[in-house]
This record gives structure tokens, C-alpha cells and sequence, in this order.
């Protein structure tokens, strides 16, 4: 059985890679992974991905590639440099751009010459609540959007998906217990919901059939960053 600490992917979301580094070093041995998001990535690109690679935990890149299908595999093809754990694409690219990412990412073991990463659909930003998606055109509430996104990304080849633990059950259902579910927006009961506006705490998340949690700012803003993310998860034990 997978260790809790294990399933924690701990966000950087810094530019700045002096702070970046020191809560990377900081975590190590207390989280499963690092979560590397466009702030980060912008700043310092692959050689800042190799820098925080120096601490041994794997990397979840989440950069939520959305262009032309062409465009997009050459994006996978490049990440294998960073020889990310787990990247994402954005499941409104559709299904033709999410095949090509797909293809992109089994091609990579013979050209890079380690374990291919996961390649995982995001569905629905967590930030998103009904009238955001109303504002934007999309119909249907949110369950409904992120299942059929989830749902086109597994047909389409990728290997799971990004979504709030809200929905996880339904993903579950409908995608089987194979198919990825990376939570974001998790907050533990001391922490602040921040601008999340879909949240559950992280033994809930797991409850409810998540794999990995990503959880930044209960750990980043901690005094003692390892020791929160040893509180959380010792919370999450009571779920396994």
C-alpha cells in the first residue's frame, strides 16, 4: 500500500528558485512529489525543473499544453527533457490534440531512455464554479463537464486526469479504478480555502477515490514546511 505522504504533490508556486529550492529541500522525505506550474516553469524553464530534480522527488509537470495537435506533441516530445514523472494537457484541446499527446508520450522511452511520463487530462479548473462556466459558454454543471472531459481524455489514450475531489466519485464510476485522479484545491482542515472554490480535505479526497493530492499553500506558507505535510498526512491515514 502506497505511504500518505507519498500520494502528497506539493505545489511550487514560485518564481522566485532560491524559495523554490529551499521548500524542495525542505519537503523531500515528507511529500511524494513536486508539482511544477507555468509561474515556475516561465521563470526558469527545464534547467530550474533540473534544479529541484536535484532532491531526488519526482516531477509533475502542469503546464496544461492546449494548442493544434501537432503543436502539442512536439510539447510532450520536449517536456521528456525534464523527465517529468506526470504532465498535463487541457482536456478542451479535444480529443484530436489530446491522441497526439498520447502517441507523443508513448513514443518517448526509446528517445529518452527512461519510464514514459503519464500524460493527464485537466477537465475543469478548480477556481471554476457554475457561473464561470456559464460565463464562458459551457453547459451542463460542473460534474457533468468534468466527467465528459475525463471521459473523452481515457478514450483519447491519456492516462488519468486532473479534477476537483468533488467529482472524483463520479470519475471513478465512470473511468475505472486504473485511470489517474490528481486533486487539486485539497485543503486540510487548519488551512485556508484560499480562492478554491471546490474543496475537501485530503482524507476526504482520498474517501472519495483519489490517487494524488496536490496541496501548496497549507505546506509552502507552513513554518515547518515538512511538518505539515507530515500533519496531512497523518490525516489522510484514517482513509487508507
Amino acid at each position: 500500500m502506497t505511504a500518505p505522504g507519498e500520494r502528497i504533490v506539493c505545489a511550487i508556486d514560485t518564481a522566485d528558485l532560491d524559495e523554490a529550492k529551499r521548500l524542495a529541500d525542505r519537503v523531500a522525505g515528507a511529500v511524494g512529489s513536486l508539482k511544477i506550474g507555468l509561474q515556475f516553469y516561465v521563470a526558469h524553464g527545464a534547467a530550474g525543473v533540473a534544479a529541484l530534480a536535484k532532491t531526488g522527488l519526482p516531477i509533475f509537470l502542469d503546464l496544461k499544453f492546449h494548442d493544434i495537435p501537432n503543436t502539442v506533441a512536439g510539447a510532450v516530445r520536449a517536456a521528456a527533457a525534464a523527465a517529468p514523472a506526470m504532465l498535463t494537457v487541457h482536456a478542451g484541446g479535444g480529443a484530436a490534440m489530446m491522441r497526439a499527446a498520447a502517441a507523443a508520450a508513448m513514443r518517448l522511452p526509446d528517445r529518452s531512455g527512461g519510464a514514459r511520463p503519464k500524460v493527464l487530462a485537466v477537465t475543469v479548473l478548480t477556481s471554476f464554479d457554475r457561473a464561470d462556466a456559464e460565463s464562458v459558454g459551457l453547459a451542463g454543471s460542473i460534474e457533468e463537464l468534468v466527467t465528459r472531459s475525463a471521459a473523452l481524455a481515457q478514450a483519447s489514450g491519456l492516462d488519468g486526469a486532473v479534477a476537483s475531489a468533488r467529482e472524483v466519485a463520479a470519475l471513478r464510476a465512470r473511468c475505472g479504478a486504473d485511470f489517474t485522479l490528481v486533486v487539486p484545491g485539497v485543503r486540510p482542515g487548519w488551512a485556508s480555502a484560499d480562492d478554491q472554490k471546490r474543496i475537501v480535505t485530503p482524507a476526504e479526497a482520498l474517501r472519495l477515490g483519489a490517487d494524488y493530492l496536490v496541496i501548496g499553500r497549507p505546506i509552502a506558507r507552513a513554518d515547518d514546511p515538512a511538518d505539515a505535510a507530515r500533519r496531512i498526512a497523518d490525516e489522510m491515514s484514517g482513509a487508507l
